[in-house]
């Protein structure tokens, strides 16, 4: 049987990355992270195009330098389609698209959550389905039933903010720079996750929120500074502990709710969040008492990644599930 060479590409917020599958392994994947919009405290989305305009072709060579092969050997190209930040997406696609018509393959249209997911199967490439991945990143925090290969099923997900989005906000509160969610991983490991409450919104069914949690943290602190202008500097790790213990614990509640309710205990982490060093402690600590099954990809395969839509791409070209040159970027999921 033929192998299947596949160049990814992921340019769908602020990282610029390509990647090397061929047959469902990763030769190469390499990542560049635009650093700059740390001084603007979040993402600049005209500043994040410009930098993939600058970058997508010194990574690409990067990535094909890192792989052994060369520009002949491939047989597609995967590109984040959707969702994301539209300038970000279309320069991607644009790249994508001009390279597969000078060489006359086909390209594959992947969508970015969907890629997050199967984040899973490159270094767990034999994981049992039925399996449900909670995805957790800073614009999306889904829950998902993956049936097989391209076969999902959304079963609940954020009504308002993403817990990525919460982790960020909240650090910001305290003071931290952009992007705050690593730091308030560092601070809790020096601190009392019990020392302060904050509240945890009641969500029927299976989806989340998490702008009742910024709300109870904001006016928390707001109280205790008019008292305490140092407290926020006084208590910063007890603060970012007790943060990440409650966003953790909503994340898990409704997890162990979609268990019960569907009965499939094969668990998969996916998503920037869940890079989390608390987050993937807990819901080890949960699996061992509940006796599930965990899949847990490497940090590097959780962030925003080429690997990832290239094997997501492998399926779909598996499928013969090609896109047509109209087939345009979209800011929102497709």
């Amino acid at each position: 049987m033929a192998t299947i060479t596949l160049l990814g590409i992921e340019s769908s917020c602020d990282e610029t990355s390509a990647a090397l599958v061929r047959d469902g392994i990763v030769l190469s994947n390499v990542i560049y992270t635009q650093d700059v919009h740390a001084q603007y405290g979040g993402v600049v989305p005209e500043s994040a195009s410009r930098l993939h305009l600058r970058h997508i072709v010194p990574v690409v060579e990067q990535a094909f330098r890192e792989s052994g092969l060369n520009i002949n050997d491939i047989d597609a190209v995967a590109y984040t389609q959707s969702p994301g930040l539209i300038g970000s997406l279309l320069v991607g696609a644009g790249f994508a698209k001009g390279l597969a018509q000078v060489k006359g393959i086909p390209t594959l249209a992947v969508n970015h959550m969907q890629a997050h997911v199967f984040a899973n199967l490159i270094e767990h490439p034999t994981i049992p389905y039925p399996f449900i991945c909670l995805t957790v990143s800073g614009g999306h925090t889904q829950l998902v039933m993956v049936k097989g290969p391209l076969q999902t099923d959304i079963l609940g997900e954020t009504i308002d903010d993403a817990a990525g989005e919460a982790f960020d906000k909240t650090a910001k509160m305290l003071g931290l720079p952009y992007p705050g969610g690593p730091l308030i991983d560092q601070y809790a490991e020096m601190g009392n996750a019990h020392r302060f409450t904050f509240a945890k919104p009641q969500i029927q069914g299976l989806d989340f929120s998490f702008s009742g949690v910024k709300t109870s943290i904001l006016y928390f602190l707001q109280k205790e500074v008019a008292f305490n202008p140092k407290f926020i500097e006084e208590n910063r790790a007890d603060l970012c502990a007790s943060i990440q213990h409650t966003i953790v614990a909503i994340l898990l509640q409704k997890l162990e709710k979609a268990v019960r309710q569907t009965g499939v205990k094969q668990i998969a982490l996916a998503g920037g969040v869940s890079a989390n060093r608390g987050l993937r402690f807990a819901l080890r600590e949960l699996a061992l008492r509940k006796r599930w099954h965990v899949y847990i990809p490497s940090p590097s395969y959780c962030t925003d990644n080429a690997a990832m839509i290239a094997l997501t791409g492998y399926y779909q070209y598996l499928n013969q599930n090609w896109s047509d040159w109209s087939v345009t970027a979209s800011a929102r999921s497709q």
